[in-house]
């Protein structure tokens, strides 16, 4: 397991090789990245960012969402996986908001998860992204690069990796942490060709070690 002090000096590699890491969601508003993300469970940012143009377009509110047969909706995000459900979903989002938040978005987690759609994961993200609250929202490449890194244990859950890396990383820097291990994990340490080669974090990666032994 990595020391706090490796921990930081492997965050600071990160930053450098990706300064400008952020939510690659594109929206405008707590709402449409509270509907952005959901629609990206199982799904890509890239493919989710091709729907929501016309998407947001033509839907600026939740009544927006409700005024609509649940098919039409269906058929605007089809192009996304599993999107029976999330348009279910949306709907139940949308007439949550209007009979207990005015509305609007909450900045609670609790308030968050109790959101159709909506859970821990997605709940950080736009707590951090929409209102600078500090969280870790920990999806796919935030597990696999902290376990490959020897940052938590292989067994730990997703919760266990939350609970790991919020506390052995300073509150202030959770949002930017967040970021750093989705890019890293998303362009460099990759789920099924990782450029352990030429990664600066090589000599402290268990996994890249054994992987380049392997190759050796």
């Amino acid at each position: 397991m990595l020391t706090k002090k490796q921990i930081t000096e492997v965050l600071d590699v990160m930053g450098e090789m990706f300064p400008d890491a952020h939510c690659e969601l594109h929206h405008s508003n707590p709402f449409e990245l509270t509907i952005a993300v959901l629609l990206s469970a199982q799904c890509t940012d890239a493919l989710v960012n091709k729907v929501t143009p016309a998407l947001f377009e033509k839907y600026k509110t939740p009544e927006d969402y409700l005024a609509v047969p649940l098919e039409e909706l269906e058929q605007d995000i089809r192009k996304i996986g599993l999107f029976r459900t999330k348009a279910k979903n949306i709907k139940k989002l949308c007439q949550t908001l209007l009979e207990h938040y005015n509305g609007e978005i909450p900045k609670e987690r609790q308030e968050l998860e109790k959101l159709a759609g909506v859970g821990r994961k997605t709940a950080n993200v736009v707590m951090s992204v929409a209102y600078g609250i500090p969280a870790i929202a920990v999806d796919t490449h935030v597990e696999r690069v902290s376990k490959r890194l020897g940052i938590c244990r292989w067994k730990d859950s997703v919760l266990e990796v939350e609970k790991t890396l919020m506390r052995k990383i300073p509150e202030e820097l959770w949002s930017d942490t967040h970021h750093r291990l989705i890019f890293f994990g998303r362009y460099h340490c990759k789920a099924q060709s990782p450029q352990c080669e030429q990664c600066p974090l090589l000599t402290i990666c268990r996994e890249g070690k054994k992987r380049m032994k392997v190759r050796s």
